[in-house]
């Protein structure tokens, strides 16, 4: 017989025990309760980013506007049928059915094809290098082929495809080893590096002549960004007319860079964004400046969407430009053109004289009023763009290319992104095919270096 008095010690002694346990588990979830509020308050008290996404806004069809695309009625276009250069057929023997031979065919469909070869295999040519006296005058003759590189022991294909799988297709120097497999040739990216670098010296005369050319031009668009250099702040500077495009990669974004460039008599005009040191060039060369409309009107748009009061001043800046544009499409005389500068300007004045209240709009009418006299030389000058469009397009290419390899080592990498980008540019912009010119450019370069040792050896 069990003592009742036992039994409910036991009892007791049970429930204390699942007490201690629940206790436990209790605490054991506050704390995980706690790491989870945590947790959801970080979700919870997420802030927007600092930048503001703007959206383009598109107007219904009854307001005039229209959807994105190809207008309705727009004549399509489309690739015209070649002609054929190879003729193949298929075999027509005997029949499928039966093996009995056949007849002439009754019907012949065409299906003309464009294709392209395979990549042709790696060739290795002796180039023969001849040299002898002339028996009559006794001097030395050295005959070489044009396409006979003066140093190293690789084809010119092979450095006019690597200069164009860096710089048009933008392989980084670890994918041109790859890209050259299937031409059966084993390129590491040491070497294709090495292959630029020649390159870049043989044509580098190009480069100067382009600079030349460019300190000839009247009218010069230019504009720069940030690049490093073995983790020094450098600028990729670029130069653009109608005809050449220049890059420049240097330690500085001051007006040294211009002098150096384009000279420090250079009268000209310089198309830009209003950096500081074009206008104290400007003012020590005697040229003259063009600011650019396109990053005006930009950030007016960008105030009046933020700020009421900036919206009849976006207005007032996108009608004077309106109007400039379209008076000028017929290219007025001098006489008229004055006119309509004075006529913008006493605009201009009249918006900025406007009482504004936010920092923001009094900032932005202050930088109004301090390129005041650079905003109208594109209406008095003939042949000016009121925009900085053609520079930060060309600055687009290398900028594609900093972000691919992040930075440059040293000088040896600004000499060739510089100088190959600038070729390459050039004659797009002239439209010369690129690998043709860089073919006849390298011919010419190998040429001159071969007849300077001929002269060295005669002396």
């Amino acid at each position: 017989m069990i003592c009742q008095g036992c039994s409910i010690w036991e009892e007791n002694e049970r429930l204390r025990a699942e007490n201690t346990q629940l206790k436990e588990r209790i605490a054991q979830l506050e704390v995980q309760n706690g790491k989870l509020k945590r947790q959801l308050a970080l979700y919870q008290n997420i802030k927007p980013p600092m930048f503001k996404k703007r959206q383009r806004t598109l107007k219904p069809l009854s307001s005039g506007g229209r959807f994105p695309g190809r207008p309705k009625g727009y004549p399509g276009s489309t690739r015209p049928t070649p002609k054929p250069d190879v003729i193949i057929a298929p075999e027509w023997d005997n029949c499928v059915e039966c093996g009995a031979p056949l007849p002439p065919p009754e019907d012949v469909d065409h299906c003309p094809v464009e294709e392209i070869s395979n990549p042709s295999p790696r060739t290795v040519i002796d180039y023969l290098v001849l040299g002898g006296r002339c028996a009559r005058c006794g001097t030395y003759n050295v005959a070489r082929h044009p396409d006979c590189p003066p140093t190293g022991r690789f084809g010119k294909n092979i450095y006019i495809q690597t200069t164009l799988f860096k710089f048009e297709e933008r392989l980084p120097l670890e994918k041109i080893g790859p890209a050259f497999e299937r031409f059966g040739f084993d390129v590491s990216a040491p070497t294709a590096l090495e292959f630029l670098w020649r390159t870049c010296n043989w044509l580098r005369p190009e480069y100067e002549r382009i600079l030349a050319d460019i300190r000839r031009s009247k009218v010069v668009y230019t504009d720069q960004t940030g690049i490093k250099v073995d983790g020094a702040n450098f600028q990729i500077w670029v130069f653009v007319t109608d005809t050449e495009t220049l890059y420049g990669i240097e330690n500085s974004k001051s007006q040294n860079v211009l002098e150096e460039k384009l000279g420090k008599d250079w009268r000209g005009t310089i198309g830009c964004d209003g950096l500081r040191s074009h206008h104290s060039y400007a003012r020590k060369s005697g040229a003259k400046i063009q600011r650019d409309w396109a990053h005006l009107l930009r950030e007016s748009k960008e105030l009046a969407e933020d700020h009421a009061e900036a919206g009849a001043l976006n207005e007032g800046l996108h009608r004077i430009f309106d109007r400039l544009k379209k008076a000028l499409k017929n290219d007025p005389p001098p006489e008229e053109r004055a006119r309509l500068a004075r006529n913008a300007k006493l605009t201009m004045r009249r918006l900025w004289n406007k009482r504004y209240r936010k920092p923001e709009v009094c900032k932005f009418i202050e930088k109004i009023r301090r390129g005041y006299p650079y905003w109208f030389t594109f209406v008095t000058t003939s042949g000016v763009e009121p925009t900085n469009n053609r520079a930060e397009r060309a600055l687009r290419e290398l900028v594609v290319q900093r972000k691919i390899i992040g930075t440059l080592r040293n000088g040896k990498g600004m000499r060739i992104y510089e100088t190959l980008p600038t070729l390459l540019a050039t004659w797009k912009q002239r439209g010369l095919n690129q690998r043709e010119a860089l073919s006849t450019a390298l011919t010419e370069a190998w040429q001159k270096i071969a007849e300077q040792e001929s002269m060295d050896h005669r002396a």
